[in-house]
C-alpha cells in the first residue's frame, strides 16, 4: 500500500476492513457509519449504489451486510483515487467498484431503473451559507452545495432506482421538509425516519430517511438514536455500530 502525502490507513473495527483517509483531504464521519447500517441492502444479490462516495466508507461498510455489487460514485478525483486504493487494499475489486464521475446524470452512463438500493451522504450546506468554507477545497466540495444539490441528488436516486428500490439518505434535520418534498416530486415516497441525537435532551442534529420508489404513503418514525451517555461515552448502540460484538 503506498500512501501519499498525510494519508493513513485506519480500521474499520466493527468490519474487520481498512481504509485510507487523510486529514487534509477527508475523513468520513459518523454519518456514513449511521447511514450504511439504517439503508436496506439486499443481503444475497442485487444491485446497489452509493452517490457522493467519498474515500468509499460508505460502500466498504456495506460490503459487510450484503453480497449484492455496490458501485461508488464520487466527483473528486483524489477521493476517488483513495477509495480505489481502499477496495483493492481489502480484496474487494469482485464486489465493489468506484467511479469518477458526477452524480449528476450518472443514471445515463449506468443504468436507469436498475438498482435495489441508493445511498446518499449529500453535502449539507447551502453555496451561499454565510458561514465559512472549509479551506480545504476536497472538504467545501464534500460539505457545502457547489457541485451538487439536495434535489439533483435525490432525482438521480430516483433514477437509478427500479420501482420498488429503496432510497436512503443522511443529512440535517433541519433540510427534512426540503427532503421530503424533492423525494415526492422524484417518484420517492418516505417511509421510515430516525432523528439522531448527540445526548438525551439535546436537540436532533442527523436526520436518516429512507424512501420507496413509487410507494404507498405510510411513513413511520423509529425510536431515536443517542450517540453519546451523559457521561460522554458513546451510548451502547453506537459502540456496536463503531466496533461491533467487542
Amino acid at each position: 500500500m503506498n500512501l501519499q502525502d498525510d494519508e493513513r490507513l485506519d480500521y474499520l473495527l466493527a468490519e474487520d476492513l481498512r481504509i485510507i483517509q487523510s486529514p487534509s483531504v477527508f475523513s468520513f464521519s459518523l454519518d456514513a457509519v449511521l447511514l450504511a447500517r439504517f439503508a436496506y441492502v439486499p443481503i444475497r444479490s442485487g444491485k446497489v449504489v452509493d452517490l457522493c462516495t467519498g474515500n468509499g466508507a460508505i460502500p466498504l461498510f456495506l460490503s459487510a451486510r450484503t453480497k449484492a455489487r455496490i458501485v461508488g460514485v464520487e466527483l473528486q478525483e483524489r477521493l476517488a483515487d483513495m477509495a480505489k486504493r481502499s477496495v483493492a487494499h481489502n480484496g474487494l475489486d469482485e464486489q465493489l467498484s468506484i467511479l469518477q464521475d458526477n452524480v449528476i446524470g450518472i443514471a445515463k452512463k449506468i443504468g436507469y431503473d436498475t438498482y435495489d438500493t441508493v445511498t446518499c451522504n449529500p453535502p449539507y450546506f447551502p453555496a451561499n451559507e454565510a458561514s465559512a468554507r472549509n479551506k480545504s477545497e476536497h472538504y467545501t466540495i464534500a460539505r457545502h452545495e457547489v457541485e451538487l444539490k439536495l434535489d439533483q441528488a435525490v432525482q438521480s436516486a430516483s433514477e437509478l432506482l427500479k420501482q420498488g428500490g429503496k432510497a436512503a439518505f443522511v443529512h440535517r434535520p433541519g433540510r427534512l421538509l426540503d427532503m421530503i418534498t424533492s423525494m415526492r416530486q422524484h417518484r420517492l415516497e418516505p417511509k421510515r425516519i430516525r432523528f439522531v441525537y448527540p445526548k438525551e435532551g439535546k436537540e436532533a442534529n442527523t436526520l436518516l430517511i429512507e424512501a420507496i420508489k413509487d410507494g404507498k404513503p405510510d411513513l413511520k418514525i423509529l425510536p431515536p438514536l443517542y450517540v453519546y451517555q451523559a457521561n460522554g461515552n458513546y451510548t451502547e448502540e453506537v459502540r456496536h455500530l463503531l466496533y461491533g460484538d467487542e
